[in-house]
C-alpha cells in the first residue's frame, strides 16, 4: 500500500538533547506523528556524538529516522539526504547565524520543497541585515512576540505566523510536599528541614547567561541579609568551555558551605520539575533570551521568577496585568554586534537592583509567593500550552503542503525574479 504520509526533513539541535532548540524540536515532531499525517527524517546536531548510526524511535518505527551530525550537517549532507528520502517540507530551527550555508543553497532546495524557518531572535533595533535571509524562506514561525515583531518590521511581505514555545504541564507541574521533601533529602542532599529561600538557575554556562555575574552578586546579596536566609542552587555545566569556571569563582568568593550548590548531572524531566518544585524561585538574568524555557517551566511548577526584561523573557513573567515574579529593566541597553549580526541590543542589569529585587521576593509573604505561582501556571495553560502548540502545527503544516506542494506539485516559487534596471 502507498505511504501518502507528508515527509518532513528537519534539521536543528538532537531532538533527543536537553536543549532548549532540542525539547521543542522533540514536541514539534512528536505533535505531528501523533496525527498520523506525517513522518519524519532529522538532521541532529549541536551536540558530542558517540557514534553516527541512524537512530530510530522505537514507539514510532519506520516515521522517524534521526541522523547525528555534526554541527548542523552541512550542503553536501543536505544533498544526499534530499535525494535518499525525497521529503516534502524542510523545516529548521535555531539561530539564523547558523543557517547562512542552508540559505545560500535556495536554489537547490526551493524548486523540490517549501522550507519553514523556526525563528528566534532576541532583540531590537529591527535585524534589516536578516531581509535577505528571510526573502530565502518559504514561510516564518515566530517563537515569541520580539521575534515576530522584528520579522514583521523587515520584511512585512513574509508568509509569517506566531507560534510560541510550549511546555509539557504534565510532568511540569505543582507536586506534593512530601514527594519535594523526598527529592531534597536523597538527590539534592539538602536538609529537607532547611528554612532557606532557594533560589534556583537552569541555564547552560555561557557568556549571555550571567553566570558569573549572578554568583558574585549573589555573595553581595548574601553579605546584606546573613548566609543562613537563602542558598543558590546551578543546574548547569561549571566547566562548559563556552562559559565561565563557576566553581573557580565559588572558591574565590568563599562560597563553600552550601551557599551556592551546583547540580552537573544531567537528570530526566520528572527530577527537573521537582527541583523547579524545591525552589522558591527561579532566576534569569541573561543580557539577551530569545525566549528562556527554563523559566517557562518554572512557572507551569508554581514557582515564580526573577528575569531580565529581554526578549521572550518579558511576556512570561507577565501577561500586561498580572505578575508572575518579578521584571527587572536593563538599565543599559549596549549595542554589540560581530560580522555576522551588525547590531543588535545586549540587555544588562543593574546590580543593586537585582539585589533589591531578590531581597523584595524573600520578604514577601508565603501568601504572595503562592498567588504568583499558581497565576504563572494559569498564565502557562493558556498562552503556551501543548493543545494550542500541536494544533498550530498542524495548521501550519496541512496548509504549507497544501499551499506550496513539493517536487512536481511545488506552487508559489520562481526560479528566476525580475529586477528594474
Amino acid at each position: 500500500m502507498a505511504n501518502n504520509k507528508i515527509k518532513v526533513l528537519t534539521i536543528s539541535d538532537h531532538p533527543l538533547s536537553p536543549s532548549g532548540v532540542g525539547t521543542q524540536t522533540k514536541y514539534f515532531i512528536e505533535g505531528l506523528l501523533k496525527t498520523g499525517k506525517y513522518e519524519f527524517v532529522s538532521l541532529g546536531g549541536a551536540i558530542k556524538h558517540h557514534n553516527y548510526q541512524p537512530i530510530r524511535i522505537e514507539e514510532w518505527g519506520e516515521d522517524w529516522k534521526i541522523y547525528p551530525v555534526d554541527g548542523y550537517g552541512n550542503p553536501d549532507v543536505v544533498r544526499t539526504t534530499i535525494r535518499s528520502h525525497k521529503p516534502d517540507i524542510l523545516w529548521f530551527m535555531t539561530d539564523p547565524r547558523f543557517w547562512h550555508w542552508l540559505w545560500q543553497m535556495e536554489d537547490e532546495i526551493r524548486p523540490l520543497m517549501p522550507t519553514i524557518y523556526y525563528h528566534v531572535w532576541d532583540n531590537f533595533p529591527l535585524p534589516l541585515f536578516n531581509r535577505q535571509w528571510y526573502e530565502s524562506t518559504d514561510v516564518i514561525a515566530s517563537i515569541s512576540k520580539v521575534t515576530n515583531q522584528c520579522v514583521a518590521g523587515v520584511f512585512p511581505e513574509s508568509d509569517l505566523v506566531h507560534i510560541p514555545h510550549a511546555v509539557n504541564t504534565d510532568i511540569f507541574k505543582k507536586h506534593n510536599e512530601e514527594d519535594i521533601l523526598e527529592f531534597r533529602k536523597n538527590s539534592m542532599q539538602q536538609d529537607p528541614d532547611c528554612k532557606k529561600t532557594i533560589f534556583f538557575w537552569n541555564n547552560r554556562n555561557a557568556r549571555r547567561k550571567q553566570s558569573g555575574t549572578l554568583i558574585f552578586w549573589f555573595k553581595e546579596f548574601l553579605d546584606r541579609v546573613g548566609s543562613d536566609k537563602a542558598m543558590l542552587i546551578m543546574h548547569t555545566d561549571p566547566k562548559d568551555p563556552n562559559g565561565q569556571d563557576l566553581n573557580a569563582i565559588i572558591h574565590s568568593l568563599g562560597l563553600v558551605n552550601g551557599e551556592v550548590v551546583l547540580s552537573t548531572q544531567k537528570m530526566p524531566a520528572q527530577n527537573l520539575s521537582l527541583m523547579y518544585n524545591m525552589a522558591d524561585c527561579t532566576i534569569n538574568i541573561s543580557d539577551a533570551e530569545g525566549f528562556g524555557l527554563s523559566t517557562l517551566e518554572s512557572l507551569a511548577c508554581e514557582t515564580p521568577i526573577v528575569v531580565t526584561m529581554t526578549g521572550g523573557l518579558q511576556e512570561q513573567v507577565t501577561d500586561g496585568e498580572r505578575w508572575f515574579g518579578y521584571g527587572i529593566e536593563p538599565s543599559s541597553k549596549a549595542i554589540i554586534g560581530s560580522q555576522q549580526i551588525p547590531f543588535i541590543f545586549e540587555d544588562r542589569l543593574n546590580k543593586d537592583e537585582f539585589i533589591e529585587t531578590l531581597i523584595k521576593f524573600c520578604e514577601l509573604p508565603k501568601e504572595e509567593r503562592q498567588k504568583m505561582g499558581t497565576e504563572g501556571r494559569e498564565h502557562v495553560m493558556k498562552n503556551y500550552n501543548f493543545e494550542d502548540f500541536n494544533q498550530n502545527w498542524e495548521n501550519l503544516m496541512d496548509r504549507v503542503h497544501e499551499q506550496y506542494g513539493s517536487w512536481d506539485t511545488r506552487k508559489g516559487y520562481k526560479v528566476w525574479r525580475e529586477e528594474e534596471l
